[in-house]
């Protein structure tokens, strides 16, 4: 059990002062006290925010941020050029190294202020493509960091099938791949069997249109019947879109909503390449676009038209996707100032509620997120929900001098991570044992030493 005072609070409606909010064991929250003026509790703090959840990660790309920037000075460098070093990468990890490269990862999203990461997950195989004896062996060792670090993980096995359109896949894809959709699905109900001894969540998913057979994205849509969120990368790159019309005859968007049936449950990763017919079939059914802004950047995926979709009031969260960086607040600046930049106007995140650019694209964030990993809510803080939230500094000066209507704002676009003092999940302040940093660290530093071949 654990009891908190906090001074001032964020939750949906609006800031809030001297409110006691108590767990039970689990970190759950059990009792919420506004206008609490008593000494009945154990930690006192001065300025919290929700925890925010982190939609689309593939954490084994965390060992390779920011060893791609060396560029050839023959050939051109782009996405594809990239999507080689990532397999490269790939094809050079073992469980253990997984189970390190992640502990890493999402400590530092803890420290960044992600509480929960939802983990796009196609690894699935050994370096021979072969199949574990226990089958989800590398899903189980992110489980497992995320359970050491304390973040929560909805962990979404990807089914992988083919190169491209119509293609075989490669040799450097064969840990991602299942032959069928009634093999992918044996290996999702054997990762759902495993994710519940870790009391966590699942998702459902596929890599992208690109990487299906076009029966079996059907078969796994109609399988899953909206029971789990359904995760999908989609529209990332212009070659996509054009081999897309190629050889499907239409864009990837409204070919997806063409033949399926694609609701609020399914999940958009990227979208960044979408007509304004794209954009009102994804709104008008009500799903969620996961955007990665620092990623799309890095991998000069293109700018998503975020005007044209504010226009049709859609859903969207954002993720860390490759990992290269990892702050919720730089991503939501990047969206909204690349917009800016096309636009010529500041108010990129004004709809018909408000013009409030912090709390808009908080609230999306949080609560679409949380749709993106399975666990939908009505508010930031509520009875039987783990106490997840983020200790802001409230001496940080910008803070302590900004007034209630521009705080969140003040803390979204004029601060960094030395503004974050502490992260907590389930009542617990996390990374908070400089020996096990230590370890972690050593760990990780010895893992990428080792990785051969990269």
């Amino acid at each position: 059990m654990g009891k908190f005072y906090f001074k001032k609070i964020l939750f949906q409606e609006g800031w809030k002062k001297n409110v006691k909010i108590s767990t039970d064991n689990n970190g759950k929250i059990d009792e919420i006290i506004e206008n609490f003026g008593g000494t009945d509790y154990e930690t006192k703090v001065q300025l919290a925010i929700p925890g925010i959840p982190n939609a689309h990660s593939h954490a084994f790309q965390y060992a390779m941020a920011g060893l791609t920037e060396n560029h050839s000075e023959s050939k051109s460098s782009n996405f594809w050029t990239w999507r080689n070093e990532m397999y490269n990468l790939a094809l050079n990890i073992d469980p253990d190294s997984l189970q390190v490269i992640a502990s890493m990862l999402y400590s530092e999203m803890l420290k960044n202020g992600y509480t929960s990461v939802v983990e796009f997950h196609y690894l699935h195989h050994d370096k021979n493509g072969s199949k574990y004896s226990n089958l989800c062996e590398l899903g189980e060792r992110l489980l497992i960091a995320a359970k050491d670090v304390g973040i929560h993980i909805t962990l979404i096995p990807i089914f992988y099938n083919r190169g491209g359109f119509h293609k075989k896949y490669e040799s450097e894809q064969k840990r991602f791949i299942s032959h069928s959709s009634e093999e992918y699905i044996h290996l999702f109900e054997k990762t759902l069997e495993t994710v519940k001894k870790y009391k966590s969540n699942i998702g459902i998913g596929v890599h992208s249109i690109r990487a299906v057979d076009e029966k079996m994205f059907g078969e796994i849509n109609d399988y899953n019947k909206d029971k789990y969120p359904f995760h999908l990368h989609i529209a990332e790159q212009i070659k996509e879109v054009n081999q897309s019309k190629k050889y499907l005859g239409t864009t990837p968007v409204e070919w997806l909503y063409s033949n399926f049936k694609i609701g609020k449950n399914h999940h958009l990763i990227h979208a960044t390449h979408l007509t304004e017919k794209e954009t009102k079939l994804i709104t008008y059914n009500n799903s969620n676009v996961v955007l990665c802004p620092i990623t799309e950047g890095n991998l000069a995926d293109g700018v998503f038209n975020y005007n044209l979709y504010q226009e049709q009031e859609g859903n969207w969260c954002i993720g860390s996707d490759s990992n290269v960086g990892l702050s919720p607040f730089e991503e939501i600046r990047l969206l909204d100032y690349t917009n800016r930049l096309k636009t010529n106007k500041r108010d990129t995140f004004k709809n018909s509620k408000s013009a409030n650019s912090g709390e808009i694209a908080f609230q999306a964030i949080y609560n679409n997120g949380h749709k993106a990993k399975g666990d939908e809510k009505s508010d930031y803080f509520e009875i039987g929900s783990s106490l997840d939230f983020l200790d802001i500094d409230h001496n940080q000066p910008l803070i302590h001098n900004s007034s209630e209507k521009n705080l969140l704002n003040t803390i979204i676009y004029s601060t960094d991570i030395r503004s974050l003092k502490n992260t907590y999940t389930n009542g617990i302040k996390r990374g908070d044992d400089l020996s096990e940093k230590e370890e972690m660290t050593l760990n990780y530093n010895n893992v990428i030493k080792n990785i051969k071949n990269y």
